[in-house]
């Protein structure tokens, strides 16, 4: 899959994170660029502020989950995804440390895909509740392609005990 456009659209499940700066801005700009770069929104969550993962010592993040009907192959999407975050002006400065914006793709379809700059099925989503959550309330019943477990299930399933809850605004 190099080419930049597919034949048939597939839809692939984003997760937008921010945790610096005005966050729901950011959140907005990020999906107002996505459906124009990526492809169609088909389903987005709410916005949930979550505990950071993995870096506890820092602010917290709100996240959503999109679904987007795209013809872009999984690395153009993944170059929109990065367009996205550089826009927002993201700086990867440590791992897991704090961002203007994060956009990961958690699922293409039923696709499964290792390369060295993409690998979907994200790796950790079955460990991270701040994914679950939101990609539960808008594709539940959705199968991950090498678990063959829905992500409600996954979610149950899930160790990750950090807070996860729904944000009403600041």
């Amino acid at each position: 899959m190099s080419s930049a456009a597919l034949n048939d659209p597939t839809v692939a499940y984003l997760l937008l994170g921010s945790n610096l700066g005005n966050r729901p801005a950011l959140l907005v700009a990020a999906w107002q660029m996505l459906a124009t770069s990526a492809g169609e929104i088909v389903a987005a969550s709410g916005l949930y502020q979550t505990a950071a993962w993995g870096r506890e010592d820092q602010p917290a993040f709100l996240n959503q989950a999109l679904a987007v009907r795209t013809w872009l192959s999984p690395q153009a999407l993944l170059a929109a995804c990065q367009a996205a975050e550089q826009q927002a002006g993201r700086q990867r400065l440590e791992h897991w440390g704090s961002r203007t914006l994060d956009v990961d793709i958690l699922l293409f379809g039923g696709s499964i895909i290792d390369t060295p700059d993409l690998t979907v099925p994200h790796p950790r989503l079955p460990e991270r509740r701040f994914a679950l959550v939101p990609l539960a309330e808008i594709a539940g019943a959705l199968r991950h392609p090498q678990l063959h477990e829905t992500i409600e299930t996954l979610l149950l399933l899930c160790p990750d005990r950090l807070a996860v809850q729904h944000w009403a605004g600041e």
